[in-house]
Order: structure tokens, then sequence, then C-alpha cells
């Protein structure tokens, strides 16, 4: 049952990182119809709900390591299965990366020296923010993500629409924090594009998968002290 579980990780990640990402290498620029940054904030957020509502009932729809870590410190996951649950939302994602270089390399004037959907801060910051700034934004917002899912998946909140509370708050910080770091609060997606990409995205994805996992356990931790109630069986992923 757990290899299921680890698979669907695997595939969710995938269709986060490859509509999320592929959002702004091919679309979001595109001459006249570009979608601009509203348009790569509501592809990762809409990767979110289906896959959420696709596989929320077999792995519980993390497709984040930062997810797993803040509910795995929240008191709703089992620290034994973080690392599995880790390992395959990082294949899912080099593979959707894969994947989406295939194809976008096959247009014409394709460059991976444009960053290619990766995370960065400083001069590879798309506004230019500093370290410091973009540790803030990534562990605020990666923070505020986990408040929002321990809240939605609470049994005693509305049932059926954590999906799409979950699904706009990334929509949400994406709107924010795209010009910071490109948003990440993600470190799987982050790898992903970083790989191929090399040079200054693997130098700087340490940021990427420190600060989301900090956000994460904050965020986790929070809710929990918050709302310390939960009724048993509500565990994400089991």
């Amino acid at each position: 049952m757990n290899g299921k579980k680890y698979a669907a990780e695997a595939i969710g990640t995938f269709w986060l990182t490859f509509a999320g990402c592929g959002s702004a290498v091919i679309a979001a620029g595109f001459p006249q119809v570009g979608i601009g940054l509203l348009g790569v904030s509501l592809a990762f957020g809409l990767s979110v709900v289906t896959m959420a509502y696709a596989i929320g009932h077999i792995s519980g729809a993390h497709l984040n390591p930062a997810v797993t870590v803040g509910l795995a410190a929240g008191g709703r996951f089992p620290a034994g299965q973080v690392i599995p649950y880790i390992i395959a939302q990082v294949v899912g994602a080099i593979v959707a990366s894969g994947v989406l270089y295939l194809i976008a390399s096959g247009a014409a004037g394709f460059d991976l020296a444009k960053g290619f959907a990766s995370n960065g801060y400083g001069e590879h910051s798309p506004g230019q923010y500093s370290l410091v700034a973009c540790l803030i934004s990534e562990v605020v917002m990666t923070m505020i993500f986990l408040f929002v899912i321990m809240g939605s998946t609470h049994g005693r909140a509305p049932a059926g629409f954590a999906p799409l509370a979950i699904g706009l708050t990334l929509t949400m910080i994406h709107l924010v924090s795209i010009p910071v770091t490109n948003t990440s609060v993600n470190p799987a997606r982050s790898t992903g594009p970083a790989l191929f990409v090399g040079g200054w995205a693997l130098q700087q994805l340490w940021l990427f998968w420190i600060a989301p996992l900090v956000g994460g356990v904050l965020g986790g931790v929070l809710y929990r002290w918050l709302s310390p109630d939960e009724p048993e069986g509500i565990v994400a992923g089991r």
C-alpha cells in the first residue's frame, strides 16, 4: 500500500512541477497571448487543486517536502514515512523537469540561461531581492501555506473544500513572491529545474530547501498549538 502512496506523490509532484514551471517556461511570455504572472500563479494553484482531488485519498497529496515535514511537525503525518515521501516528490519533480526540457528545447531560441523557472536570490532574483529578503519571503510564505493546509484539512473544517483553499493559497503566494524568488515554497519543485540549469541555480538551491522546510515546521507547529483538538483518524497520507 505504501508503494502506491509514493507513486501517487511522484505523479502529483510531476504534475505540479510540469504544469507550474511549464506555464512559466512555455506560456508566460508568449507573444501577444502570454499568461504572465497571474497565469503562472494560477497554474501552480490549479495543479495542486487538481491533484488534491485526484490523489488526496491515496497519499494526502503533499506534493512538497515542506508540506510533508510540516504535517509531521504538526502531528498529522507519521515520521517514518517522511523520507520516502520526499524521495518520491523529488523524483517526480526531476522527471517533470526533464519532460519540460525536452518540449521547451524544441523551440527556436530556447536558452537554459534564461533560468528555466529556477529559483534564485540576489542577481538571480527576478526583482533583484537580497538573500535575507528571499529567505524571509520563503519562510513566511511556506509557514502560511502549512497553516492553511492544517486548518482546511482539520476534521472540523468544512468537508470537500480543502483542495480549493490550498490551491488558492498557493496562487496568492505566487502572486506575491514570484518577483522575489520566482516562488519556491517547495524544495522538490526547486530541485528539478536547478539540476538542468546547473551553475548558479544549484549553488543557490540550499536556500530553497532550508527556508521552506523551516517555514513548514513553523506552520505545522503553530497550527498544532492553536488547534490541538484534532479528531482521531485525521492524519494526512494514512
